[in-house]
C-alpha cells in the first residue's frame, strides 16, 4: 500500500522495517507527519526505487533502518555509497508493540520517528570493521 501527500517542510526522515524477502518503509516530515509507505523487495532494484522514492519528498536527513547488521544490512551499504546517512533503529519496546500493535508500517514509521526523536542515533558498523 502506498499513500501520499505533499511534504510540509522540504526535510524528511525514512523509516525502514527489514525483512528477508520485502522492506517496508515509511517517510515522515519534520513535525512527524506520515507522508506516504512503500514496499520494496530486498535486491538493488528495490533499493535504488526506495532511494529515488525517499529523494522525491524533499531532502533526506537520514534513514533509520532497523536490523543494520542482519536483514537490513545490504541496504545500509547502499544508501551509505549512495551518501545518505544511515542510523540504527533498534527495535521498538515490547511493551509498547503489545499496546500499540504490530504490522510492518507501524515498525517502520516508528523507526523514522525515532530518528526524528534523536533516539536512533547509533552509527551501523561496517563490513569491514573491526573489534578493538
Amino acid at each position: 500500500m502506498q499513500t501520499s501527500e505533499q511534504p510540509r517542510s522540504g526535510h524528511v526522515v525514512i523509516g525502514v522495517d527489514t525483512h528477508k524477502h520485502v522492506h517496508v518503509a515509511a517517510v515522515m516530515d519534520t513535525i512527524g507527519g506520515i507522508l506516504a509507505t512503500l514496499t520494496i523487495p530486498t535486491d538493488t532494484g528495490g533499493f535504488q526505487q526506495l532511494a529515488d522514492w525517499a529523494d522525491s519528498f524533499g531532502n533526506v536527513l537520514a534513514f533509520g533502518i532497523e536490523g543494520t547488521g542482519s536483514y537490513g544490512a545490504t541496504l545500509t551499504s547502499f544508501l551509505r555509497r549512495a551518501g545518505h546517512k544511515v542510523v540504527e533503529a533498534g527495535r521498538p519496546d515490547r511493551r509498547l508493540r503489545r499496546m500499540n500493535g504490530k504490522s510492518d508500517t507501524l515498525d517502520a514509521e516508528n523507526a523514522a520517528r525515532a530518528v526524528l526523536a534523536g533516539f536512533a542515533t547509533a552509527t551501523p558498523k561496517t563490513p569491514t570493521a573491526r573489534p578493538r
